[in-house]
C-alpha cells in the first residue's frame, strides 16, 4: 500500500480520510497516529512536503470533524540506523507542535533496541515521548531493553511481558503503559488463540493498559472492535469499557483541556447508560 502513496497530495488525502473514518465511523475525539515519514521520503516525497501534507490534513480534520490529531514519528526498524538517523532529523528539524512522540516499529527479530539508544535519548531531550514497540514477536528482554535503553513511557504490544513476573511487577510499579492490540496479536500469531491473550494477566498484575487497533486496514479491525474483544476477555460491562477508555485518555499525550473534554464525554455517556438501564 505504501507504494501507492506517491505524492504529497496522496499523503494529505489518506490522512484526511483516515481521520474522517475515525471521527464519523468510530466517533473518536482524539488520536495519536503513528507515521513513518522515512518510507515516504525514500520514495521521493520531500520531508517538507510530507510535513505540510499531514499538517494540512490535521487542521482540516479538527475543523471538519472535531477530531484532534497528534503525531508519533516511527523508525522502521528493519531499515536500521540510517532510517533512525533520518527519522530523528525529521522530528527535530521539521517539528510541528502536533508531533508528540518518537517510536520504533517493524520487525523485532534481528533488530536490537540498543542500536537506537542515542536516537531516543536525543528525541526525549527534545521533549518527545518514547513509545517503541517491543515484546510482540520477541521475548521479555526486548521490553526490558526498551525500558532501560530507550526510556519507554508506553510500549506497543508488550505481549511477552506476561512471561516475566519481575517485568510485570516493574511495569506495574513504574506505570509504564502497554498498548494492547488483541486483533493484530492474533493475526501476527503473537498469540495463538484469543482465549490465550495475556490482557487479563496484565490487568490482574496491576499493569496499565490501553486498547489499540494497530493497523486497522491490514488487520480488518477498528478501535471499537478491539474494545469489544477486550470487553470479552475481561468480562466488562459498559461501565468497565468506559474505565478502559478513561485509561487511554490518561495515558495519552493530549493537552490537558482535550483530556478533560474527552473524559467528561465518557462520563456523560456512562450516566446516560445507567439512566437507561
Amino acid at each position: 500500500m505504501v507504494d501507492l502513496v506517491r505524492t504529497p497530495e496522496d499523503v494529505r488525502l489518506l490522512t484526511y480520510e483516515v481521520a474522517r473514518e475515525m471521527a464519523e465511523g468510530q466517533r473518536l475525539r482524539y488520536a495519536e497516529l503513528t507515521c513513518t515519514p522515512y518510507t515516504s521520503v525514500v520514495r521521493g516525497i520531500a520531508i517538507e512536503a510530507y510535513t505540510e501534507a499531514i499538517e494540512d490534513a490535521r487542521v482540516a480534520a479538527e475543523r471538519d470533524f472535531g477530531l484532534v490529531l497528534r503525531w508519533i514519528y516511527d523508525i522502521p526498524g528493519e531499515s536500521g540506523v540510517p532510517a533512525a538517523d533520518a527519522t530523528l532529523s525529521y522530528a527535530l528539524e521539521h517539528r510541528t507542535d502536533a508531533l508528540v512522540g518518537f517510536g520504533l516499529g517493524g520487525p523485532e527479530v534481528g533488530v536490537p533496541r540498543a542500536q537506537f539508544e542515542e536516537h531516543f535519548t536525543r528525541a526525549r531531550a527534545a521533549g518527545l515521548r518514547s513509545v517503541p514497540h517491543a515484546g510482540e514477536t520477541t521475548g521479555p528482554e526486548t521490553v526490558w531493553d526498551s525500558l532501560r535503553l530507550l526510556g519507554a513511557e508506553r510500549i506497543g504490544h508488550g505481549v511477552s511481558a506476561a512471561q516475566d513476573p519481575e517485568l510485570l511487577a516493574h511495569l506495574a510499579d513504574s506505570g509504564v503503559v502497554l498498548e494492547v492490540c488483541p486483533t493484530s496479536n492474533i493475526a501476527t500469531r503473537a498469540v495463538d488463540r484469543i482465549e490465550e491473550h495475556p490482557l487479563r494477566t496484565f490487568v490482574e498484575a496491576g499493569v496499565r493498559v490501553t486498547i489499540n487497533s494497530d493497523d486497522p486496514p491490514m488487520f480488518a479491525t477498528s478501535l471499537n472492535q478491539d474494545y469489544e474483544v477486550a470487553a470479552g476477555l475481561l468480562d466488562l460491562d459498559e461501565q468497565g469499557v468506559a474505565h478502559l477508555a478513561r485509561a487511554a485518555v490518561d495515558a495519552s499525550f493530549a493537552p490537558d483541556d482535550v483530556k478533560a473534554r474527552v473524559a467528561a464525554e465518557i462520563d456523560a455517556h456512562v450516566v446516560t447508560w445507567q439512566e437507561g438501564r
